[in-house]
């Protein structure tokens, strides 16, 4: 009888860091499917690697990952540049215990990725890195490859864009799941009433089809109309699929509460939420192109601490 292959020390060392490498992709790129390329591409520079010129195999795996993830960003930003309607990063299902942690539970929320969208690759890259890993600058300097006073500097302007666009507050975890699934019961119910004192008054909806599904090009902003869009989903057919067929569950998703709707084979989109410093919704993402929701339709749950 054949025994199993146990893994060799190359390929222990590998998983490991394994989550670390992903959790860095993915907050780097936004998108599930590059994040895991980026890790399987890390995985065969790791694997040809001299042994003997590595003597930190987290420091070397960080370098090799954030480096393919930051030449995979620059190759996609022309698609990003060019995507029809609002580009919104893919989303991944989480653990609750994701969100025990508030500073991981942020650093991974729709909200941030899309900030970070707007950062350079390198900045984003040294933000990640140092704000979210605790990384040192000297590590951070080696890993992308920059001397130590670019890093620092990359930093800095990374650190003030997302807090100039990225307010931050404590956040009462209870509460936020407590209203996530009173508005799932309330779109369920058509009651506008009950959407209207959850949502905050300037609320925004941003919905990415991708221009391969139906979805608003613009966001959709003010606490009225973004309650009616809401109200009126029980009763609306949504690609191609009646009311009775859809089903909706509230779960984990990008660290917070979310909602995963499927139709009778796929699922067809997600929301996720963000919250004022009151707890009312003031942003929600709803994520419908069907290119993004490979990951969430594959039921994997992913540590990103």
């Amino acid at each position: 009888m054949t025994q199993p292959q146990q893994a060799g020390p190359d390929q222990l060392a590998f998983q490991q860091y394994r989550t670390l490498l992903f959790s860095v992709a993915y907050r780097v790129l936004g998108s599930a499917a590059d994040a895991e390329d980026a890790v399987q591409d890390a995985w065969f520079k790791w694997s040809a690697a001299d042994r003997s010129e590595v003597a930190d195999p987290k420091a070397y795996l960080t370098r090799i990952v954030s480096n393919l993830a930051m030449e995979r960003l620059r190759s996609t930003r022309h698609q990003r540049e060019t995507y029809v309607g609002p580009w919104l990063p893919e989303p991944i299902l989480t653990g609750p215990d994701t969100a025990d942690g508030v500073a991981t539970t942020d650093s991974v929320s729709m909200a941030l990725l899309v900030v970070l969208e707007t950062l350079s690759p390198l900045e984003r890259a040294v933000f990640v890195l140092k704000e979210v890993f605790a990384f040192s600058y000297a590590e951070i300097a080696e890993a992308v490859e920059r001397s130590d006073a670019a890093v620092r500097q990359a930093a800095h302007r990374a650190r003030e864009h997302v807090q100039a666009r990225r307010p931050r507050f404590t956040a009462d975890r209870a509460r936020q799941r407590d209203v996530a699934e009173r508005f799932f019961a309330a779109t369920a119910g058509g009651d506008i009433n009950t959407l209207m004192e959850l949502l905050s008054p300037d609320v925004t909806l941003w919905t990415d089809g991708g221009g391969k599904v139906r979805q608003a090009l613009k966001p959709v902003i003010g606490l009225e109309t973004v309650a009616r869009w809401f109200a009126a989903l029980g009763t609306t057919t949504y690609q191609g699929i009646e009311p009775g067929q859809m089903r909706a569950e509230l779960t984990w998703i990008n660290g917070g509460p979310g909602v995963v709707f499927r139709g009778p084979d796929r699922v067809i989109a997600t929301l996720t939420f963000d919250f004022d410093p009151e707890g009312r919704i003031s942003t929600i993402h709803n994520v419908a192109n069907p290119d993004k929701l490979h990951a969430v339709a594959d039921g994997t749950r992913h540590e990103l601490s």
